[in-house]
C-alpha cells in the first residue's frame, strides 16, 4: 500500500488518465512487449457462438487465459475442440477494453504433440515417395461391377452404417464383408495392416475400403503408420482409402489405389447408381426394339422386291435362254475342238515328209545297203569287225544274215583286207 509520501508525490487530479487511456495504455504495452507465441493448456468453458466466433479458456493448474478465435481462423480447424482436451494455441496477447481484461486472440490451434506428430507425418511421407510406394504407374485398376466389397472399420462406428446406407440405396446386389479392426489408439494400426492382408489372401473380395469416421490428427493417426502403407501396397487387390473427412489426408490415401473423401463416398465411387443403370438398359431396350422393328421392315422391303421381278415371273423363259447359250457355247467348242485337230494333223503331215526326205530308207531304194555289226551300228570300216562276227545287211526290201570270214594273203601292201560273205 503506498504511503502518504508517495501519495502525495503522485500526479494530481487535473493530471489523471481515464480508464480507457490505462487500458489502452495496456494494450500498447502486450503488443510492443508480446509477439504472437504458442500457449499450452486444457480447454474449458469452449464455446461457437452464433457469428461462428470461438470462445474458450485455457487453463493449467494455477492460471487460465480467456481465448477468442475469430470465424475466418475457426475454418482451418482439422478437429472438434471440446472440453477438456489439452490443446497448444497460437495467437497474439490482446486486451479487451470493454471489459479490461487481457486475452488471446487464436489464429491456429492443434492438439498438444501434434506438430510432433506432424513432422513424423512429412518425414514417413517423403521416405515412401522415395521408394516409389505412391507411383501412379502401379495402382490398380478398380471393378466396375463389385460382387463383394471387404470393408476394414470399426464394428460400431457410424462410417459402417454409412457405407451400409449407400451400399442398399445404389447397387444392394453386392455383399459387404466386414472385417471389425480398431480404428484409434494403441495396436490399431496393426490391426487395420492384418485385415487387409488376410482379405488380400483369402481373394475373396473385389475391392477393400479402409474406413474410418473424422477426428484430429491424433485420432486418424493408425492410419498414418508404416505397416499399414506397406499392408495396401502389398495388397493383391485394390484398396480404397476412405479416412476422416475431405480435409483430412493420411498415408493410406497416398499408398491406396483410390482415395475417398469419406467412407459413404468410396461406396459412392465403387458401385453403380443402379436406377441410373435401369434407365440406362430401358434406353438401350428402345432402342433394340426401334432397330429390329426397322431390320424387319427393310427385309419385307427386300422380299417385296424379289418377289416382283421379272426372272420369278417368267421361270420357263429365264431357262429357255440359258439353254439356247448352252447350246450355243456348246457349238463353238466343237468347232474349235475340229478345227484344232485338223491343223494338228497338217502340222504331222508335213513333219513326216521332211522326215521321209531324209530317210536313209530312199537310198536303199536306189540299190544300196546298210551293213551292221553285231552291236547294230552301221559299219563304216572293215576294222569295226572281227573274223566270225554276224552281220546285219539291210535292202530295200529286207535284211539278209552274214558272218565275216578270215581275208586272204596277197602280195598286195598289208594294210589291204578283204571279208568274205558266207
Amino acid at each position: 500500500m503506498p504511503t502518504a509520501e508517495e501519495r502525495d508525490s503522485a500526479p494530481d487530479s487535473a493530471r489523471s488518465l481515464s480508464v480507457s487511456e490505462v487500458t489502452r495504455e495496456i494494450k500498447r504495452l502486450f503488443r510492443e512487449n508480446f509477439e504472437p507465441l504458442w500457449i499450452e493448456g486444457e480447454l474449458s468453458g469452449y464455446k461457437q457462438h452464433g457469428s461462428g466466433h470461438h470462445y474458450f479458456t485455457l487453463k493449467d493448474s494455477s492460471a487460465q487465459l480467456t481465448c477468442a478465435m475469430w470465424r475466418a481462423y475457426a475454418k482451418g480447424l482439422r478437429f472438434t475442440p471440446r472440453d477438456g482436451m489439452l490443446v497448444q494455441a497460437f495467437g497474439q496477447l490482446e486486451v479487451y477494453e470493454p471489459q479490461g481484461k487481457y486475452q488471446l486472440i487464436v489464429y491456429d490451434l492443434r492438439l498438444a504433440g501434434e506438430g510432433e506428430l506432424q513432422r513424423a507425418f512429412e518425414e514417413l511421407k517423403r521416405k515412401l515417395e522415395r521408394e516409389g510406394l505412391f507411383e501412379q504407374a502401379r495402382k490398380r485398376v478398380l471393378p466396375q461391377f463389385p460382387n463383394r466389397i471387404g470393408l476394414v472399420t470399426s464394428a460400431t462406428g457410424a462410417a459402417l452404417q454409412d457405407m451400409k446406407t449407400v451400399a442398399a440405396r445404389r447397387w444392394p446386389i453386392t455383399e459387404l464383408v466386414l472385417r471389425p479392426t480398431r480404428v484409434q489408439g494403441r495396436g490399431a494400426a496393426e490391426d487395420i495392416a492384418q485385415a487387409i492382408r488376410e482379405f488380400s489372401g483369402e481373394g475373396k473380395v473385389d475391392v477393400i475400403v479402409a474406413a474410418r469416421g473424422g477426428g484430429s490428427l491424433e485420432d486418424l493417426w493408425c492410419f498414418n503408420e508404416e505397416v499399414v502403407a506397406r499392408a495396401i501396397f502389398e495388397s493383391k487387390i485394390p484398396v480404397v482409402s476412405a479416412v476422416g473427412h475431405e480435409i483430412d489426408f493420411t498415408i493410406a490415401d497416398f499408398v491406396a489405389d483410390l482415395r475417398a473423401p469419406t467412407p459413404s463416398a468410396a461406396i459412392e465411387l465403387l458401385l453403380p447408381d443402379g436406377a441410373a443403370v435401369a434407365q440406362s438398359l430401358r434406353s438401350l431396350e428402345r432402342r433394340l426394339t426401334r432397330m429390329t422393328v426397322d431390320r424387319i421392315g427393310t427385309l419385307k422391303q427386300q422380299l417385296t422386291t424379289l418377289a416382283s421381278h421379272w426372272a420369278l415371273r417368267q421361270p420357263l423363259a429365264l431357262a429357255q435362254t440359258a439353254a439356247q447359250q448352252l447350246d450355243d457355247l456348246t457349238e463353238r467348242l466343237n468347232l474349235g475342238a475340229t478345227n484344232v485337230h485338223i491343223a494338228a494333223a497338217e502340222r504331222l503331215s508335213h513333219a513326216a515328209e521332211l522326215l521321209n526326205a531324209v530317210s536313209p530308207l530312199r537310198v536303199l531304194n536306189r540299190g544300196y545297203a546298210i551293213v551292221r555289226g553285231p552291236r547294230g551300228v552301221a559299219l563304216r570300216s572293215p576294222d569295226d569287225v572281227k573274223p566270225g562276227d554276224p552281220l546285219a545287211i539291210q535292202l530295200a526290201d529286207g535284211t539278209l544274215k552274214a558272218r565275216t570270214a578270215p581275208a586272204r594273203q596277197t602280195r598286195t601292201s598289208s594294210n589291204d583286207r578283204q571279208s568274205k560273205i558266207l
